[in-house]
């Protein structure tokens, strides 16, 4: 049903009704919509959207164009440009960190890649564009230093720790202070005091997105994470056959207990495609973590192969190019964009925000 001539008003009321990706609200409520010009049925419009959502920038684009279409059924002509907007990170939780979404990697166990899936998520979004932090909260046994090839050690700064930055990302980990082959032994109140230094005095910036790197299996760190400050969510890493499956159902509950939401699952190692015959391999099975997911009510994030650049790359330090490896790359990208795509959705499916306040 046409509601009438087309009108710049009809163009403004379509707009109000599309949520930008990072907040949930109407982009036209959050002020990130402008030049809208109507040219007899021909419709043009600059959308501002912040470095949160950069993974799905061409996604959101493609989604408002399509949702003018559909409300402006007569328009000849719909074109949406993209514009940088920029939005500072509120404060989260009693330590203050400024941050648009903490994601917490964990695994019911070790040995399933979780590390190596942490590094690629971060590297993957600072190459997207986003501002990423990468925390390894694994005090005992730290690798993200060795999978992003760096031994530099962070300097203080007044009172604060200035992290390193390694391919865009803002690394921190215990590995960087201890030196090589030396245990950390450890209690618990030792491990929160650790955490809490790391999370509250490390100049992050404003980060879109702080990776968290988990120990492996369920202990303190979780229950010290929920305590610090409002996770956006954790997602469990596992490999596709039963017994890890089933401790990463443990991580999932354990997760839950301590109301952290759970955003998705990945398969890691989830098949082996031969480089010399290209014959494909499920070496420990496939779909597992698919099939979990499902029954567990979790959004599955997607698979990664067992692929020999992959571990060539991470036993190098050069983790963080992995998406330089075309092989491997398709899934990356799609495990990037898929974590972003469902944090958004549940971002928009939230109840409708009241009005910013008028200030001034």
């Amino acid at each position: 049903m046409v509601e009438g001539p087309m009108t710049i008003d009809r163009v403004n009321r379509a707009l109000a009704e599309f949520k930008e990706p990072e907040t949930g609200r109407g982009i036209v409520q959050v002020k990130q919509v402008h030049d809208v010009k109507l040219d007899g049925n021909n419709v043009s419009v600059t959308l501002g959207l912040t470095t949160f959502s950069a993974p799905v920038w061409k996604t959101t684009r493609a989604e408002l164009e399509e949702h003018l279409r559909r409300r402006l059924p007569e328009a000849q002509r719909i074109d949406v440009k993209l514009a940088l907007h920029e939005r500072p990170a509120e404060k989260m939780g009693e330590i203050g960190l400024a941050a648009k979404a903490v994601i917490a990697v964990g695994s019911g166990k070790g040995g399933v890649g979780k590390s190596t899936i942490a590094a690629i998520l971060a590297c993957g979004l600072a190459r997207a564009g986003c501002n990423v932090g990468l925390l390894d909260a694994d005090m005992y046994g730290p690798s993200i230093p060795h999978l992003l090839g760096s031994s530099e050690r962070p300097r203080m700064i007044g009172d604060r720790i200035e992290p390193i930055t390694i391919d865009g990302v803002k690394v921190m980990s215990m590995g960087l202070l201890v030196p090589p082959g030396e245990a950390v032994i450890w209690r618990g109140p030792m491990l929160h005091g650790a955490i809490t230094q790391f999370l509250r005095d490390t100049e992050w910036g404003q980060p879109d997105y702080l990776i968290i790197d988990m120990p492996p299996g369920t202990g303190d760190v979780a229950l010290s994470l929920s305590q610090l400050l409002p996770l956006s969510g954790a997602v469990v890493v596992c490999t596709p056959q039963e017994v890890a499956l089933l401790d990463a159902a443990k991580a999932i509950a354990m997760f839950r207990k301590v109301n952290i939401h759970v955003v998705g699952m990945v398969e890691n190692m989830s098949f082996f495609m031969c480089p010399d015959c290209g014959a494909r391999h499920d070496v420990f099975g496939h779909g597992g973590a698919r099939a979990k997911a499902a029954e567990l009510h979790v959004p599955f994030l997607g698979e990664v192969p067992l692929n020999i650049a992959l571990r060539i790359r991470g036993d190098e330090g050069r983790a963080g190019s992995s998406f330089d490896d075309q092989d491997s790359k398709p899934y990356l990208d799609a495990l990037c964009r898929n974590l972003v795509e469902t944090l958004v959705a549940r971002r928009r499916a939230k109840p409708p925000m009241p009005d910013l306040p008028v200030i001034g």
